[in-house]
């Protein structure tokens, strides 16, 4: 059954609510995200619909902020629905919702190419989707996190936020911006590093895609490792996608083997990659221990075991993502004499992680998604490609 509300709020928080459109063909699954979404204060569901035709038909009369769009639906499904929505709304946020499965990944990490926002991985069944708390924890949070940065970046803007896009030569502190800069920066390395350590989050496969396309010349000379927070199967799909952009080998990461240049490995969903020192080489240990700061894999242990065998040669990446995971691995990247480059606000999807890192004064550079390629190059190359 399809609901449209059409009761106003009262004025005041009509115009402080996120108005949420939840499609999907599971009349289930659409009653509880309804229940979850009505039980915000600060959200408000103005549509629940079956399929993704009447998302396109309607969406011009409901108006919302967020959708979030069930990839598998019959009449027109999520991935064929996506583009009209955005067709039909500029600045909407749309969050794809699908199962665990190898085709839904690949639908999903589609669709974020063709301009979702993000996505959500539901459980297989709707048993045990009622009572999961993390996956309600994450669907509220995004639709949240993301409807308030989409509308700020709608409003008009009185100014814009100021990026430092000089890197400085390494073993140099980084220039004053021509104003005074917003942010505390530290020095660069005075020594090219020898591992390169990324972490993001929501926005992370496409800002991957954007960085990992152009830095060759890095790859081959040093090992990559990235943690992005995916579920299980997605990562698999990601680390495929990024070997084909990137031209190199990119897959998950494996228990026990040694890190080794030329190679890009991607922390397994639901499992932490760390890496360790073992007989004078670096090996990798994926290991099944408690989520961190609600994320697992997360970007902390990755950066905190690195700081350890690589020290001051470790430089550690944090790209766009929700909530503060990687501040803690950073701060120990640092206390080892280690270096980070962080995305700027304006080209993150959202300026969580990033922003953490670079408020702490850890960073070095603030930079936007397009400088980033050319600014590690140079700190890996010394200036020679």
């Amino acid at each position: 059954m399809t609901t449209i509300i059409t009761r106003a709020a009262p004025a005041a928080l009509a115009v402080s609510k996120l108005r949420v459109m939840l499609v999907d063909d599971a009349i289930v699954v659409r009653g509880l995200f309804a229940r979850w979404v009505a039980a915000e204060p600060d959200l408000e569901v103005v549509a629940t619909l079956r399929s993704g035709r009447e998302a396109v038909d309607q969406i011009a009369r409901i108006d919302p902020d967020v959708v979030v769009l069930d990839v598998e639906m019959p009449d027109l499904d999520g991935l064929s629905a996506l583009p009209l929505l955005l067709k039909k709304k500029r600045g909407l946020v749309v969050i794809m919702a699908s199962t665990l499965t190898r085709r839904n990944a690949e639908i999903s990490l589609k669709a974020l190419a063709l301009g979702a926002t993000d996505y959500i991985a539901k459980p297989q069944s709707s048993g045990p989707l009622s009572g999961a708390p993390d996956f309600r924890r994450e669907l509220i949070e995004k639709i949240r996190t993301l409807g308030l940065r989409a509308r700020s970046r709608n409003a008009p803007r009185i100014a814009k936020t100021q990026s430092f896009n000089r890197l400085p030569v390494i073993g140099q502190a980084p220039p004053l911006a021509p104003q005074q800069p917003k942010h505390v920066l530290r020095a660069m390395p005075l020594h090219p590093p020898k591992a390169l350590l990324i972490g993001c989050s929501t926005g992370g496969p496409q800002a991957l895609t954007a960085l990992l396309r152009k830095l060759g010349v890095v790859i081959d000379r040093v090992p990559v490792l990235v943690t992005q927070h995916m579920p299980p199967t997605f990562t698999t799909i990601l680390a495929e996608h990024l070997s084909r952009v990137a031209g190199r080998t990119a897959r998950e990461a494996r228990h026990g083997e040694t890190v080794k240049a030329g190679m890009i490995y991607v922390a397994p969903g639901a499992r932490h990659m760390k890496i360790v020192q073992r007989d004078g080489a670096a090996v990798i240990e994926i290991d099944d221990s408690p989520p961190i700061n609600f994320c697992k894999p997360a970007v902390d242990p990755m950066f905190a075991s690195a700081a350890e065998v690589w020290g001051p040669t470790a430089l550690g990446v944090v790209l766009t993502g929700m909530g503060s995971d990687g501040l803690r691995g950073a701060r120990a990247i640092t206390e080892r004499g280690g270096s980070l480059l962080t995305q700027d606000e304006a080209s993150s999807v959202v300026w969580g992680m990033p922003g953490q890192v670079t408020n702490a004064g850890l960073s070095s550079a603030v930079l936007p998604l397009d400088q980033m390629a050319g600014a590690i190059t140079r700190l890996f190359t010394g200036g020679h490609e």
